[in-house]
């Protein structure tokens, strides 16, 4: 059997040769499922802009065809911590009562209200101390008119008694206690079932899980949760001059940027990656290297091979197969784009650019809602806000242009500025950038103080 990742299910034994720059052991497969209750949304109705050529997709064309093409992975029981960011797959319905049993709020005395009743420092009731309840250790225990049993936190109240009084209310003491003041019948009781009732729904089905929902989970004795599980997401760039970080460059080589960057965005989703690393220009080598992945991919993202250059081992390799698409967008950067499913396993793949904010962009467009598809999470794409633009920008038409931007909320509100370098190969400029400007593809200008469509990036949705 292979190594299971937590919360995974076994898999059968098959091929698992890792390629260069693996970081991950072997993981099983979890195929999709795509009832017609989760079919991928239809898409809005919008008109195609005039200004977009003919043969050439617009961004909603291509990730409709990946929606479509990407269903939501099929759920299992998982571990609670294992659970953390994925939304349940059925409504929770509560075993228990919570409280379970009626218990001390605070350290003190249970007691019946009515035997101190006018209790004041001036004129104490004092009542003989039959025993001691500690939270966990204590057994069935009941108490007679007229007595006091010292109790603890969350200990449970004995039967006979009515209400608790602090230890601060009285003189702490052991065989006898005397006590200073009165108590409502109730007083520093927890009531079972006060927080929850046994049949209650806690939790609808889709509740993303945070620490408070598998702290609510654990509390109701669930040591699992039926949730879809994390995607396993292969990461290959492409390119004879990659070469891993921290060894050595040759005069026409460089480090692989590509591949570190969409393996932490695809973490970020809350994803599993498998960082296979760069591949050269041998579509011999890229189609084992791929091949070999499979066994532990429901998705497989590349970067750079699918121009029209004579060493793009991606299209040429994938074209071939007849089940990859790849085709021109609309978009700036990031114009070429591949899709479709690859082998006996149909695993699906996106293809993306090799320049680095073409491929960032490309990721934050295309991959990041279908990783959120597959993890059943919703709304797919990051929500866009409105701020008001610093600086006048101009674009060409016909293609929506994402500009490398700083967004800011000041007392004015929220304003982005557009930052100097638009050259995809400038990962300096991306990196200073928290936010996407988008440009319509009938726009050709957008002048300071316009309001503007944004991406804010790495804000949770």
């Amino acid at each position: 059997m292979l190594p299971t990742e937590p919360g995974q299910p076994p898999a059968q034994a098959g091929p698992s040769t890792a390629g260069a720059g693996d970081e991950e052991l072997t993981q099983p497969v979890t195929r999709p499922e795509t009832p017609a209750s989760e079919a991928a949304p239809a898409p809005a109705v919008r008109p195609r802009p005039e200004s977009v050529r003919e043969g050439v997709l617009t961004v909603e064309d291509h990730l409709e065809k990946i929606l479509r093409g990407i269903g939501p992975l099929a759920p299992y029981e998982q571990p609670l911590v294992e659970s953390l960011g994925l939304p349940i797959h059925e409504a929770f319905v509560s075993p228990i009562d919570l409280p379970r049993f009626d218990n001390s709020s605070m350290d003190g005395y249970a007691v019946r209200a009515e035997d101190i009743t006018g209790a004041t420092r001036q004129q104490p009731v004092t009542l003989p101390v039959v025993g001691e309840i500690s939270a966990g250790s204590a057994k069935p225990f009941a108490i007679s008119a007229g007595t006091a049993v010292k109790i603890m936190t969350g200990a449970p109240i004995p039967r006979g008694a009515d209400a608790v009084v602090p230890f601060e209310e009285t003189d702490r003491g052991n065989a006898r206690v005397q006590i200073y003041a009165s108590a409502d019948r109730g007083a520093r009781i927890r009531p079972q079932g006060e927080d929850i009732r046994t049949g209650d729904t806690v939790l609808a089905e889709g509740t993303v899980l945070g620490p408070r929902e598998i702290s609510l989970l654990a509390s109701l004795g669930a040591p699992r949760v039926k949730a879809r599980p994390r995607p396993r997401v292969v990461v290959i760039s492409t390119g004879s001059e990659l070469r891993e970080p921290g060894t050595h460059l040759d005069y026409d080589s460089i480090f692989d940027g590509n591949s570190y960057m969409l393996a932490a965005a695809v973490r970020e989703a809350g994803a599993i990656c498998y960082r296979v690393g760069a591949v050269d220009d041998s579509p011999r080598r890229f189609q084992r290297v791929l091949s070999e992945q499979l066994v532990r991919a429901d998705l497989v993202v590349t970067s750079g091979g699918i121009s029209k250059g004579d060493h793009d081992v991606v299209k040429e390799t994938l074209s071939a197969l007849g089940t990859v698409d790849f085709n021109e967008v609309a978009m700036q950067p990031g114009k070429p784009q591949g899709f479709g499913k690859v082998f006996d396993e149909q695993t699906p793949i996106i293809t993306l650019p090799g320049n680095a904010v073409s491929a960032y962009v490309s990721f934050e467009v295309f991959v990041l809602p279908a990783i959120r598809r597959m993890m059943g999470r919703t709304p797919y794409r990051r929500p866009m806000v409105h701020a008001v633009l610093a600086s006048d920008l101009r674009s060409r038409p016909g293609v929506r242009q994402y500009v490398r931007a700083v967004f800011e909320v000041t007392h004015r509100g929220a304003k982005v500025t557009p930052l100097e370098g638009a050259g995809s190969h400038m990962v300096g400029t991306l990196a200073k950038a928290n936010a996407l400007i988008i440009v319509g593809e009938d726009q050709t200008a957008l002048n300071l103080g316009d309001t503007v469509r944004t991406l804010v990036l790495d804000r949770p949705f």
